[in-house]
């Protein structure tokens, strides 16, 4: 049974709304600004907004997405991209840290995030009665140091990592302005398990 929050993080932006954040700008690693609507253009996009760019757990999830098949995207006429909601100048050691080859962004404003409904803010985690997402690390101590000491070897990044209690979400956009595809975390280890996000991008995984 679909309770009224799961129906609201799962809401498709209707047109007029995806119209409004495809205008919206974001900034890629070199510190341009492009408008997000370019990004799912002329494409078919998985569009993954991460947490803050120092959480240990979305780091977590941002690695799974990098070990996504270059050729096995191609084949699919398919491509993933990460948001994130803090500064543009993290982006590149975020790259290193996830290993992840996809294109990143920034929202430092949190603009898009709320256009597309990405209002909920919370630190907490997994329900009790729920079962932890694949990519949530049995270990949250240790993951949540691991975190803290990566940011600490870039003292000049602190504070610049973005809201700690911002929520994202897992969308596929594109090509144009159409959203086939909507999920919006309620907490802080919900985005949805990689192989069903690549499933509801059309993707066919083994």
């Amino acid at each position: 049974m679909t309770t009224d929050k799961e129906t609201i993080s799962q809401t498709v932006p209707d047109a007029e709304a995806l119209g409004r954040a495809s205008q919206l700008k974001i900034w890629d690693e070199t510190g341009k600004q492009v408008e997000f609507g370019s990004v799912f253009a002329d494409k078919r996009t998985i569009v993954v907004f991460i947490r803050h760019f120092f959480c240990g757990i979305c780091q977590g999830y941002v690695k799974a997405l990098g070990q996504v098949s270059e050729d096995d995207l191609r084949s699919a006429n398919l491509k993933i991209v990460v948001i994130g909601c803090g500064e543009w100048h993290l982006i590149e050691n975020y790259k290193k840290t996830t290993s992840c080859g996809h294109s990143i962004y920034a929202d430092d404003s949190r603009t898009l995030y709320r256009a597309l409904g990405m209002t909920v803010e919370t630190l907490k985690g997994t329900p009790a009665d729920e079962k932890p997402k694949s990519y949530v690390p049995a270990n949250m101590l240790g993951n949540a140091l691991r975190s803290i000491w990566g940011g600490l070897q870039h003292p000049s990044h602190i504070g610049k990592q973005g809201n700690f209690s911002q929520l994202g979400g897992d969308f596929v956009l594109g090509p144009g302005l159409t959203c086939s595809f909507a999920h919006r975390m309620v907490h802080t280890q919900d985005h949805v398990e990689v192989e069903d996000l690549l499933k509801a991008a059309g993707m066919h995984t083994p």
